[in-house]
This record gives C-alpha cells, sequence and structure tokens, in this order.
C-alpha cells in the first residue's frame, strides 16, 4: 500500500514514516504541509494527515483531507490529533465517511492498532477514536437512552463505533461473538437504531446518533 505522510512535526513525521515502513507500507512522501500533501496524492492509496499545519496551524489537515477527497472521492484518509475534537471528527463524517479514520497521536505507539486502522481506513471502513466516542456519549443527558445502556453495552457501542465487527469486538472484551451479537441487539433496540444497519453503516447509525 503506497501512503503518504502530512505531519510538520519533524520528528513524529521520520517515526511514522520508520515506523509504516517496517510494517510492509510503501511511505511514497512525508511532508509538512497541506500543499505539498496535495501535490502528490495522485501516487498514493491511502494518507495519514496531521489535523494542525503550517500555515496558522488550525484545520488545515481537515481541509486538505477534504479538498483530496474532492479530487478523489472515497480517498482513505486517518486524521491524526494531538487533542480530542470532536467537531473536526463531525467535518469529515459530513462530507461522506468511508475511508475516513479519525485518531489521537497518543495511538500511534500502539503499533498494530494504529497499523490495523489504516489498513481498514484503506479498506472503506470509518474508525472513530474511542475518546471521541467516550466524549459524546458522556454529553448525552440522563433523560437520554443512552442512560439506560448497561455498562457493558456502553463498551460495545464504543467499539461499534471504532468500526469493529463483532468477532473482534468479543475478542477485545473477552466475550463470544453471540453474546457481543445479543448485546448489540439490545442497545439498537434502546437506540431505536435499524437493526438492519450492518458493517460501515453500522458506524455511521452508531455516529450519528451520538452527534444528534
Amino acid at each position: 500500500m503506497r501512503v503518504v505522510i502530512a505531519e510538520d512535526d519533524a520528528l513524529l513525521r521520520e517515526g511514522l514514516s520508520l515506523l509504516l515502513k517496517s510494517e510492509g507500507f510503501d511511505v511514497i512522501a512525508a511532508v509538512d504541509n497541506a500543499v505539498d500533501f496535495l501535490s502528490v496524492l495522485d501516487d498514493a492509496d491511502a494518507a495519514v494527515l496531521d489535523v494542525r499545519m503550517p500555515p496558522t496551524f488550525t484545520n488545515e489537515g481537515l481541509l486538505a483531507a477534504r479538498e483530496a477527497r474532492r479530487r478523489r472521492p472515497g480517498f482513505p484518509v486517518l486524521v491524526l490529533s494531538a487533542y480530542v475534537e470532536d467537531r473536526y471528527a463531525g467535518d469529515l463524517l459530513s462530507e461522506g465517511a468511508a475511508g475516513l479514520g479519525y485518531l489521537l497521536k497518543e495511538r500511534v505507539g500502539k503499533v498494530a492498532e494504529f497499523t490495523d486502522t489504516l489498513r481498514r481506513v484503506a479498506g472503506g471502513a470509518t474508525v472513530m477514536d474511542p475518546e471521541v466516542i467516550s466524549q459524546l456519549m458522556s454529553r448525552r443527558g440522563a433523560s437520554d437512552p443512552i442512560s439506560t445502556l448497561t455498562p457493558r453495552e456502553r463498551e460495545v457501542l464504543g467499539l461499534m463505533a471504532e468500526g469493529l465487527d463483532n468477532l473482534s469486538i468479543g475478542a477485545r472484551l473477552v466475550v463470544t461473538e453471540t453474546a457481543v451479537s445479543k448485546h448489540i441487539g439490545n442497545i439498537f433496540q434502546k437506540l431505536q437504531l435499524s437493526a438492519m444497519d450492518r458493517g460501515h453503516r453500522r458506524v455511521l447509525a452508531v455516529l450519528a446518533y451520538l452527534r444528534s
């Protein structure tokens, strides 16, 4: 897989490049700004980029991600952020979410999870950082159906929003796939989500509910 990295911090940029190369990715470019990122876009299969880049260090990476997907609809992008900024996650999702990921930079240190996320995003999955999901859930009012979920169901809901399938959720929580299916059925019933939602659509349904 050919990957382009856009990160203004030289140390992290080099670290990401070495990490991905060691895991079998072909890093075709590692740049420090959005303009250079967009100039090499046509040669890449996926991108990893920071939300904040020069010149203003606000949302240049987000704008570059949106422009990349305007030029190449569905182009896989994994956005990294130093902080939980769920408004950026919402902006990313607003124009189509297939092949999109949003992670905190601290997740990069968990190499297996990070590279797995990049591969899933490149395959068209939607992956949200668990901290973003946690904040969205915590903002719901006491009378909201979220409050009716059991602690286990909340765990399952968060992992669903990370884009994990039932088997992966079961492995993460050390429960059977059957138990996961039962929890998901309860969640969908309590939140009045369509039981027909599966895979990528399931993630979008959960995120739409949490952001509503």
